[in-house]
């Protein structure tokens, strides 16, 4: 780490962060942050082009579409205190038995993007243990038959062929995004927990694209889960 030009650094406005907190992705959940920061009581911070709220007890960031822009702010969250990461954010489904609106946990991935490979180092000894974490208390708060499994990560959206999408689904890797490889390669590389939670937004195995993501009782539902989030670990059933 200290051969790089260039390394995460805090500024003299910087907050200390509290240990754990979520770094939702998508930028159709960025607008609900100002409601969730007022009910919990969360300062703002700046964080690049994103938004950042904080208080003693948990931290909310984003947006940050794609690895390497989630990967530049992981960095700065652990740069600043941020120990035990939830990820919040949507994702594609390859195989029929993961349906559009059900909550996909990853337990690994495959890497297509051109982040994670720039970061070599020793896997985090309890991801598998974070990850458990998140899932027993979304079990606990409500959200019954979730779905774990490995998810490819690809930079290039307009890029998802049809030849892949069959050739990973029959490979029983169920799910896609564009972040998720980067970011565990980050947290790991510097010996943070990860864990992340995934709204299924479209399903890509059919014969045409069947998007949900447009959809009002959608963006319900993820906007919801991000505050059931919240609320988790405010109240400590995530810790």
């Amino acid at each position: 780490m200290s051969d790089c030009i260039i390394n995460p650094a805090r500024s003299p406005k910087d907050p200390q962060l509290p240990l754990i907190g979520i770094l939702a992705v998508n930028p159709a959940d960025s607008p609900c942050f100002a409601a969730l920061a007022r009910r919990h009581g969360l300062e703002r911070h700046a964080l690049f082009h994103a938004h950042l709220f904080a208080n003693d007890s948990f931290f909310l960031a984003g947006p940050a579409v794609g690895a390497p822009m989630a990967a530049i702010c992981l960095e700065k969250l652990i740069v600043l205190g941020a120990r035990r990461i939830l990820v919040y954010g949507w994702c594609g489904s390859l195989h029929p038995t993961l349906a559009a609106g059900e909550l996909f946990i990853p337990a690994g991935g495959v890497s297509e993007e051109g982040t994670s490979s720039h970061y070599l180092g020793p896997v985090a000894s309890n991801d598998d243990s974070w990850r458990m974490t998140l899932v027993n208390a979304l079990t606990a708060g409500g959200f019954s038959g979730l779905k774990q499994g490995l998810i490819w990560t690809t930079d290039a959206v307009y890029r998802e062929t049809r030849e892949k999408v069959e050739r990973y689904g029959a490979r029983d890797i169920l799910a896609v995004d564009m972040e998720y490889t980067a970011l565990r390669a980050v947290a790991a590389f510097r010996q943070v927990d990860l864990a992340a939670a995934m709204l299924v937004s479209d399903e890509l195995f059919h014969r045409s694209w069947s998007p949900r993501m447009h959809l009002k009782g959608f963006r319900n539902q993820s906007r919801h889960i991000l505050e059931c989030l919240c609320s988790f670990i405010q109240c400590g059933k995530i810790a």
